[in-house]
């Protein structure tokens, strides 16, 4: 039997993350952690563990303890700010018997900063990035994207923050941040026309299996509801992007398509908030991982089962 732990696990990444495990006919030890104690989280895994906030003092310490004292085989974070922990501290998080699911950390650090991402994939000719500018100039940036403009964060995640400019009284607002904090890029496509395209890859510069779901967003950037879709050049937009980055692991590709074109929205080198969707129609990308790094299977790719998903919300009760 593989132990393994989740963190953040109260998340919708965390939770998707326990419930697809459940969902998998492996013999599984569950370990969920979150720093919020009045949480769902019991209810999908064997053993709750209360965690001290990511930033915290001793919070690797902790992390570590956890793991000697449970005999943990892979863990696995929930959120983002773990990952990012995580990856600063790989060296002492590593130590031991245990598989961390991270991907490369080059393209964790690459991918926080969409600037800089836009930028590797400029130099790297890459086909499907959305133009991009640091420029202030409200004439320049019209003349060259047209209206409306998106003022996305650089660092950033689940479409938070982003601004979208009809006129330049709106611009003027926020344009003492651009450069340091705001992007500028043309608006393209419409929220109908959006993809979520998960891919296990190989880390040589490959992927075993994807899978892609046409979505709408949540107003808090998740997936909301979602329809499994073949989209036409998909497979070798990931093939490029694989190829250029080297993910490894669950990693995540977000699109639209304007004017029959695939564009990158961003990728998220990590398994996403789709994944307990994905899981339901047979793509579940926990499950490969310890496939992976545990067991040295290569995943295969599985047949994905057609249809729609909707989320909504539950009540769970604990009886005294």
């Amino acid at each position: 039997m593989k132990t393994i732990l989740i963190s953040g696990a109260s998340s919708i990444v965390g939770l998707g993350i326990l419930k697809s495990l459940r969902m998998s006919d492996k013999k599984l030890y569950l370990i969920g952690t979150t720093c919020f104690d009045d949480t769902v989280v019991p209810a999908f895994c064997d053993v709750f563990v209360k965690a001290p906030l990511t930033n915290e003092h001793g919070y690797i310490s902790w992390l570590m303890t956890t793991i000697e004292k449970y005999k943990v085989d892979m863990i696995i974070p929930g959120i983002d700010a773990d990952m990012y922990k995580w990856t600063e501290n790989i060296d002492k998080v590593s130590k031991g018997n245990h598989h961390v699911l991270i991907n490369r950390p080059e393209l964790i650090s690459l991918c926080e900063d969409k600037w800089l991402f836009y930028q590797k994939m400029k130099a790297s000719d890459v086909t499907y990035s959305i133009p991009s500018s640091m420029s202030n100039n409200f004439e320049e940036l019209k003349a060259k994207f047209g209206l409306p403009l998106l003022l996305k964060p650089r660092c950033g995640f689940g479409s938070k923050g982003i601004s979208k400019v009809l006129d330049k009284k709106t611009f003027l607002k926020h344009c003492d941040k651009i450069g340091e904090i705001l992007m500028v890029q043309p608006f393209i496509g419409d929220d109908k026309e959006e993809y979520t395209t998960s891919a296990f890859c190989d880390g040589n510069g490959g992927y075993f299996a994807c899978m892609t779901l046409k979505r709408k967003l949540s107003k808090d950037g998740y997936t909301e509801k979602g329809e499994v879709v073949e989209i036409e050049g998909m497979e070798e937009a990931i093939s490029e992007y694989c190829k250029v980055l080297k993910p490894v692991g669950p990693t995540n590709f977000q699109f639209r398509v304007a004017n029959g074109e695939l564009r990158l929205l961003e990728i998220n080198p990590r398994i996403s908030s789709a994944t307990s969707i994905r899981s339901s129609f047979g793509y579940n990308e926990s499950e490969m991982a310890i496939d992976f790094f545990l067991e040295n299977k290569k995943p295969v790719q599985p047949l994905i089962k057609q249809g729609k998903a909707v989320r909504y919300v539950e009540d769970y009760i604990f009886y005294k």
